[in-house]
């Protein structure tokens, strides 16, 4: 169920404690890949990882409005890339997941379409579970997968999400383009350090890996194990006895 397109008697009228808030980004994919690419991967992962759930138990879940900005200013060289503080991003994201449980709703499943919020969200929901009313935790769909392509940034595995979900947003015409001035890796290197603070300072054009490695049949590989991935995640968050 999705809250925003839901009436308040529908909402009080549910009977699960569950609910998931989605988080994304932004910024910049390149200049073949949308900017809101990791707000619509995690609304798409949302939507069919509970709908997943729901044939499986019966049990309808509340998904609130994705957070669309997070924490990008490493792409801030890249013009439309918004961005906002951590301390801004993990005060809003608790105060959501506050409302969540104040109806009800108080073990939450975060659903992230970002790399940068990864760190955020894993503290944020710790104090969330150890000082507030709810239980959270958080659930990147990349790193529940399990595929042939790499990750990148604007690279294959989103470049392939996207043309599974939203083909039309692809910029079909600049995919060469966007694997020509792309880095073959995250960051600048030494020691075990990332010298590199913006993405501007290792790649181009704002992609890392190779976006033509992205197929449609890939993002439909994507979609079925990040759905099956967050509905395996929301068995087990809605029988566990938080401590």
């Amino acid at each position: 169920m999705q809250l925003s397109e839901s009436t308040w008697p529908d909402v009080r009228d549910l009977d699960t404690d569950l609910a998931v808030l989605p988080v994304g980004s932004t910024e910049q994919h390149g200049p073949h890949a949308p900017l809101g690419t990791d707000m619509l991967t995690a609304e798409h992962v949302a939507s069919t990882g509970v709908e997943a759930y729901t044939d499986d138990t019966g049990v309808d879940i509340p998904i609130a409005p994705t957070i669309p900005v997070g924490i990008a200013e490493e792409h801030r060289a890249f013009d439309g890339t918004l961005w906002v503080s951590p301390d801004t991003f993990r005060a809003y994201v608790r105060e959501t997941v506050d409302s969540l449980a104040h109806h009800g709703f108080d073990r939450v499943v975060i659903v992230n379409g970002h790399g940068g919020n990864v760190d955020a969200l894993r503290e944020v929901t710790g104090t969330i579970s150890r000082h507030d009313r709810a239980y959270a935790v958080a659930f990147t769909w990349f790193d529940s997968v399990d595929c042939e392509v790499e990750m990148g940034h604007g690279g294959p595995r989103e470049t392939a999400f996207i043309r599974e979900i939203r083909p039309g947003l692809i910029k079909e015409g600049q995919i060469e383009a966007a694997r020509e001035g792309a880095s073959d890796h995250w960051g600048e290197w030494v020691a075990g350090v990332n010298l590199a603070h913006d993405s501007e300072e290792f790649t181009g054009n704002g992609v890392v890996g190779n976006p033509t490695d992205g197929t449609k049949s890939v993002g439909a590989e994507l979609v079925d194990q990040a759905a099956t991935a967050l509905c395996t995640l929301l068995s087990a968050v809605a029988t566990r006895d938080p401590q």
